[in-house]
């Protein structure tokens, strides 16, 4: 599957990579918008400093291109290649917000095969192979365990109740609501990487995410598949680099947070519903 060298031996290669730079991402923690994306995204300048160097030296190392969110690069559907999100939860970053990191996975024919998330703030870096175990600071966790959604967290991804995207804010309030209802407690941390991270780990029972860039999702989806959870996108369709969305859950969770999404209908169909108005 991985041309040249043991999947193992890339993922020691890749989480070195990354610890090189860890200094200087704790070093640019608060750093203001440089590059206007949207209008409510940005980058930093040490976005855009840590894509050149974490790419350089991965492609050096490695043989293998890198495909960045900042920059770009190869197709992701096709061949292995890196695909890299230098600060994810940027507007965390900017802030000081310790929920923000730094992701990495390897695509073989659009499949993640490796993941790696780093969280410099809160000293937790997180690695698996897709076939695992997942590793925590080195250490190995255990896979995760048949839960009940009544029983756990479900970390939910931010959003604006105006927003009229294919998955449009009115849905998103009425997933929150009716998850809420079941689940033991909602958590909302503004990172895709520490939301699928954390539901790998078993910190969280699952991860609803409503963003379908494959630098934010590709590497919590090998972390989620490598520690024995579940993931999909909000149809319950098996995610791909495609997908428009996520959902990762522990086993028994996923299917009760399916069941309750499936319940809501299309999320199309809120395009025209106002909330709290």
């Amino acid at each position: 599957m991985i041309p040249a060298r043991d999947p193992h031996e890339l993922l020691s290669i890749a989480g070195g990579v990354l610890d090189g730079v860890v200094e200087r991402f704790l070093a640019g923690v608060g750093a203001p918008s440089a590059v206007t994306k949207g209008p409510t995204d940005f980058a930093t300048e040490v976005d855009l400093e840590l894509e050149r160097r974490i790419s350089g030296e991965l492609e050096q190392l490695t043989g293998i291109a890198v495909h960045g969110e900042e920059f770009g690069g190869p197709d992701l559907s096709e061949g292995t290649v890196w695909v890299l999100d230098p600060v994810d939860g940027t507007l965390n970053y900017s802030s000081g917000l310790p929920t923000a990191g730094i992701l990495l996975a390897l695509l073989e024919e659009g499949r993640p095969v490796l993941g790696l998330t780093w969280l410099p703030m809160m000293n937790r870096r997180y690695a698996a192979s897709v076939d695992g175990p997942l590793l925590c600071n080195g250490e190995v966790l255990p896979a995760l365990r048949r839960q009940h959604l009544s029983e756990t967290m479900v970390g939910f991804g931010a959003f604006n109740v105006e927003g009229r995207g294919p998955i449009p804010g009115a849905y998103r309030v009425r997933a929150l609501a009716e998850v809420s209802r079941v689940c033991r407690r909602l958590r909302m941390h503004g990172s895709t990487g520490a939301d699928l991270a954390f539901t790998a780990a078993g910190v969280l029972g699952a991860s609803v995410i409503f963003g379908y860039h494959p630098w934010d999702n590709a590497p919590g989806v090998a972390l989620v598949r490598a520690a024995g959870g579940i993931v999909t996108d909000l149809a319950g369709q098996d995610w791909h680099i495609g997908s428009k969305s996520v959902l990762a859950a522990a086993p028994g969770v996923h299917d009760e947070v399916l069941n309750i999404l499936k319940s809501l209908g299309d999320p199309g169909d809120y395009l025209d519903s106002a909330v709290g108005r």
